[in-house]
This record gives structure tokens, sequence and C-alpha cells, in this order.
């Protein structure tokens, strides 16, 4: 364990990351998700200015080092006074994660060149904590896997104060594929414009798709612009149909319409025709692809069906039973199969004995208002959408309905600091 006030200790900042902070009396407060340092040169170790934490609210705010009090292996404790107003990188700072790793550099002593896959900062004399070592990884050469490593003393680095370096995006993109698409999302927000375009290019397309769910409206269209035209394509089918159709409706209509016509016909179809619904219906913010069975399912079939790890929890909560066909918009519907009632019954037994069909459907053009009524009347996560002619089309999620009734670009609200 390192108390600040004691002595001198190091600690590596992608170890860092992800690591709880805790107020005096032991709550959490937030998560590690940078560091903050000032670069004064090549030969002069960088000033670490502070950490950005992310609060309640996924909201990335700034925790100055004279606010940490100790760090531990596995923790961070501040003095509990924080300010919660948003991080904004300013022009003379530098995020170490964000902009520092996979930087390209050289060890001028042995003419050594690599990439930097970590930094360590420490405690000096006057107290403050600065940068004092880099971690160094050589290309790797002939069959060996991984180049060689090297720890070296921050002076005897070259290239990580050049304002404009030579970075790649391997060890970034590695730390991003360990957290959850929101927490990633958060990350490439805050990262400089060049750097998140950089990252977003590295990312491959499920994983990119996973995270343009969770970005501002703005960051999903300044991305998805500078995507070529069939990446673009390929990411926007790997989206919930839901959201790449929110999504395309913020392009500009050429661009929407040629991203379609490159799209899989049908994803292309699910997505148009979530289009075709007023805004803030249940039709435009459902789901397409809830889980759907015929009447001559057993229930150890509906039960294997919602195990799916790919399902939210709202959608698998419920299964829809219709006559064939069985993709939206389906045969007609029969009714709701809830999970808990499922695992009540015999799972040989038919899934169409454990239906539900005294609760209406929302139809697609139930408002906002309406679906909320309707969940909060029922006490249910997710409820079907039918037509007129009695067809499933889809399923609305209560994640659906709070996404809808939220302020625009919600994800991206929080004041700034000043």
């Amino acid at each position: 364990m390192s108390d600040v006030s004691s002595a001198p200790s190091r600690v590596f900042v992608a170890r860092l990351v992800g690591l709880p902070i805790f107020d005096p009396q032991g709550d959490q407060v937030g998560k590690v998700r940078d560091v903050v340092v000032t670069i004064r040169g090549e030969a002069a170790q960088p000033r670490v200015l502070g950490l950005v934490a992310e609060v309640f609210g996924r909201r990335r705010i700034f925790v100055p080092m004279t606010r940490v009090t100790m760090i531990d292996s596995g923790q961070v404790y501040t003095t509990g006074l924080l300010n919660l107003r948003r991080f904004e990188q300013r022009s003379t700072e530098t995020l170490v994660i964000g902009q520092m790793l996979d930087r390209q550099v050289t060890l001028p002593a042995t003419g050594v060149s690599g990439t930097v896959y970590d930094v360590a900062m420490e405690q000096a004399r006057n107290r403050d904590w600065v940068l004092s070592r880099v971690a160094v990884q050589e290309p790797p050469k002939g069959l060996r896997r991984r180049g060689q490593t090297h720890v070296v003393e921050w002076r005897d680095v070259q290239g990580l104060a050049q304002r404009s370096p030579t970075q790649g995006a391997t060890h970034l993109l590695q730390a991003l594929n360990e957290m959850r698409p929101a927490d990633a999302a958060h990350m490439i927000h805050d990262l400089p414009r060049e750097r998140r375009l950089q990252v977003v290019a590295g990312l491959d397309d499920e994983r990119l798709a996973e995270v343009l769910e969770e970005l501002p409206e703005d960051d999903q269209v300044e991305i998805v612009k500078h995507l070529e035209a069939e990446r673009a394509a390929d990411v926007l089918e790997e989206m919930s149909p839901e959201d790449a159709a929110d999504l395309i409706n913020e392009l500009p209509p050429d661009t929407a319409t040629s991203l379609l016509g490159l799209m899989q016909p049908e994803d292309a179809e699910d997505v148009r025709r979530l289009m075709s619904y007023a805004e803030n219906t249940a039709g435009a913010m459902m789901t397409p692809e809830p889980v759907v069975l015929g009447p001559d399912a057993t229930v150890a079939d509906a039960l294997a069906h919602v195990r799916n790890p790919d399902l939210t929890p709202a959608l698998a909560s419920a299964v829809y039973v219709c006559r064939p066909p069985l993709e939206t918009p389906s045969g007609r519907f029969l009714g709701v199969a809830h999970i808990q009632r499922l695992l009540r019954e015999p799972p040989s037994s038919l899934v169409a004995g454990a239906i539900d069909t005294t609760m209406e459907s929302l139809k697609p053009s139930a408002s906002l208002d309406d679906v909320a009524i309707h969940l909060a009347t029922y006490n249910l996560v997710a409820a079907p959408v039918v037509d007129e002619a009695g067809h499933l089309v889809g399923a609305v999620t209560v994640d659906d309905l709070i996404d809808h009734m939220l302020p625009d670009n919600w994800r991206d609200r929080a004041v700034h600091r000043d």
C-alpha cells in the first residue's frame, strides 16, 4: 500500500484504470479512467496534475492529486471533497492512457525503437507526483510473438514530448476492449478528435457498433462520416436495428440512402421499417428482434432461447408466441410467455400453455406516454407491439422507453470544468 503522505512509491498508470475511488468513510465515489499530466520537455519529468474519475451517471470529473490521500494495488482514497463538474481537457494537458500509450519512441543510449505500453508515476521530494519511468516494447523479431520490453527513466526516452507524435493504438485498444461498451464510449468521447478517429479505425466492426450505440449523436455522426462507406454499412448491420435507424435518421439523406443500399437486404429492411414510424412512438423505439416462437415449441425451447447472452435482460424476460412466419412482422400474434411463468412449468410442456392472453398489446402508433403507462400499469420491462392485422412487429423495452424520454444528447449533458 502506498500512502501519498509517506515515502515515495511507484505506480504504473495502466494498472490504475478501473480501480475504485473511495472517500474517507470507505464509500466508493467513482473509478479511475485516466491520469492527467503536463509535459515540460524531453528531460523534465512531467508533473501529474490529477486523475480523470468516472462518477455516478458516467460523468467524468477531475480529481487533483492534492485530493488523493492513498493509492494501493486495488483502490484509491481521496479527501472526499470532489468537484463534480465535468472534466474538459486543456491544451496544456496530456492524458496518459488516451494520448501517451502506443507512442513511437526511441532510446538514444541504445538505439532501440518501440512503442510505449505503460508509464509509471511516483512522488518526488517536493511531494508533487511526476512521471518517472516509461515501459517500452520493441517490435517482434523473427518468430517472437512479442518484442523485448524495457523499463527506463523518463529522461532516457525521446519522442514523448512531441506535439504531433507518431502513435499507434494497440495498447489503448486493448484497454478499451476490456471495458464495458458504455465505459469505452466515454473514454473515446474524451479523446482529442484525431486520436478518437485513429482508435475507431482500430476497433473491429462488432465492438465499434457496441460503442457507437453508447455515444452521443454528434459523435456517432462524426465517426460514421469518416468511415469508408462499405465499413460504415458493415458497422450499421452490427448495431441493433433501432439504434441503427436512429443514427441513419441523423445523417444527410444522400448518405443515409447510400448506406442503406450497401447493407444486407434483411438488415436494411428492418431499419427502413423502423424509420417509417413516427418519431417517439412504440414503432420507432421498438426492437424488431424479440424472442419469437411458435405454439408447438416447448418450455425447454423457450428457456434455451432466453439464455442467449446477447439478449438484454429486458428482452430475455419474455417469449412472444406467434403463428408462422416467426420473423417480424410475424403471423398472428397469440400471446406472451413471461419467464417467471416458464420457470414454473414442466420443461416438456408446450409454451402455448404458458402464454398470457389477458394483457393488451401496444400499437405501433402508441406515444411515449402510452408506452410508459402500459409498462407501469402491468409492471412490465417489455411489451409486444402488434399491428392492426394482429401481426407482431416488435417489442418495446423499458430501456428503450427511458432512452427516448431522456433529453437529447443526455450522455453528454454534464457541465464543464472551470
